[in-house]
């Protein structure tokens, strides 16, 4: 065989292997950047995939398993994720606006700087996570699981956190104005330069006076 031939066999190889690691889960492929818009891709395993800059806005991802996903700027807004697996996912800057996030585990997540405008978190567990300078602006936390994470510089302006957990949590500098933390618990978390302005407090446990 020709020596000139050999560099081109090689790239035909290379490509061929590539071409097979792609995967295609309910007609999504799975890969860094993927367009799975407005699809029904309940129960669905992405556990420890690169989707980092995927659209998965409208889409229907009840259930699934995310564990470990690299999901750094995706979009995800409005999609349904009622009872997904978020677990120790990558996050950062990622769009939630608008998203059901209903007792999702998003347990030691990375969401730093990420968008939960409008979602709703109602009993979703999202201890240790990092959500620094994260903007929960209108979102609806009911009942959810904080304890312990990272939300320094968070936006929480006009959110629902009515029986929220925020036990240990570090709450340096975010903004609580015109929120409602009604039966909220607040014990042993940072709340150094947190602002309460016009916060509905009844109930809170270790809320400011």
């Amino acid at each position: 065989m020709p020596r000139s031939l050999l560099p081109l066999l090689f790239l035909l190889a290379a490509s061929s292997a590539l071409a097979q690691d792609v995967r295609s889960v309910g007609g999504c492929d799975i890969r860094r950047g993927t367009l799975c818009a407005s699809m029904n891709l309940n129960g669905a395993d992405f556990s420890g995939t690169n989707l980092a800059h995927s659209q998965f806005s409208r889409s229907e991802l009840q259930g699934a398993n995310l564990s470990g996903a690299i999901l750094d700027e995706a979009n995800f807004s409005y999609t349904q994720l009622q009872g997904a697996d978020l677990s120790k996912a990558m996050m950062s800057r990622i769009n939630l606006r608008g998203a059901k996030l209903n007792e999702a585990k998003l347990v030691d997540a990375k969401l730093r700087n990420a968008n939960f405008q409008n979602a709703d978190l109602g009993k979703a567990d999202l201890a240790n996570a990092d959500l620094t300078a994260a903007d929960f602006t209108n979102a609806r936390l009911v009942g959810t699981s904080l304890r312990g994470a990272k939300l320094q510089r968070a936006n929480l302006r006009a959110t629902h956190l009515h029986d929220t957990s925020f036990v240990g949590a570090d709450l340096g500098g975010a903004d609580f104005t015109n929120a409602l933390l009604i039966n909220a618990d607040l014990s042993g978390a940072n709340i150094d330069r947190a602002i309460f302005l016009h916060a509905q407090m009844d109930g809170c446990v270790g809320c400011p006076k």
